[in-house]
């Protein structure tokens, strides 16, 4: 079963030790040091960002990292998206890993984005529609979207997370059901 809570404090040495993994390090692209990790995850672990950080978890044990956000509240980010695709008001965006690399290719990816498009429609009801843009070449990733019942509806170039990628990110979106 995935569970998942708040992103703690405590938490960090693990997402640390995630980072560092090379399935992750290869399109997360961050840096791993426990300041950097500090500096970036700590303002969301305080409630200071108006995005999530979700720790999740299979069967009690931790699976992997789950980012939810509005995209209204990082124009930074939803800008550049709307020179792509059309992004309605109320529109969320999730970012996703999972640590173990023994865990990865066999379909808790899927699993664990499905779970957070169901809990989004719960906890977030004014969210409109999910909004992922994914590196093209991260083929895994948008198949576990895909699989996960979101639909690509453009691509384009967006700056990527990893600079040894090129511009081309595909832009999957999954609508709230029943609108």
């Amino acid at each position: 079963m995935i569970t998942w809570r708040r992103l703690a404090h405590d938490d960090l040495p693990l997402l640390k030790s995630w980072l560092e993994q090379p399935h992750v390090a290869r399109w997360w692209n961050h840096e791993t040091s426990m300041e950097a990790v500090l500096r970036d995850f700590g303002p969301s672990v305080r409630g200071e960002e108006p995005g999530e950080d979700l720790l999740v978890f299979l069967d009690h044990d931790p699976l992997g990292l789950v980012q939810r956000s509005r995209l209204a509240d990082y124009p930074e980010e939803l800008e550049p998206l709307k020179e792509i695709v059309d992004v309605p008001e109320g529109a969320v965006q999730i970012d996703y890993l999972i640590g173990d690399p023994a865990r990865v290719g066999h379909g808790l990816g899927t699993s664990m984005i499905g779970a957070i498009l169901e809990r989004t429609w719960n906890e977030l009801p004014d969210a409109t529609c999910v909004v992922v843009p994914v590196s093209a070449a991260n083929i895994a990733s948008w198949r576990a979207l895909e699989k996960a019942g979101m639909r690509r509806v453009g691509e384009g170039d967006l700056e990527p997370d990893n600079p040894i990628d090129a511009l081309l990110h595909f832009i999957y979106r999954v609508d709230r059901p029943g609108r």
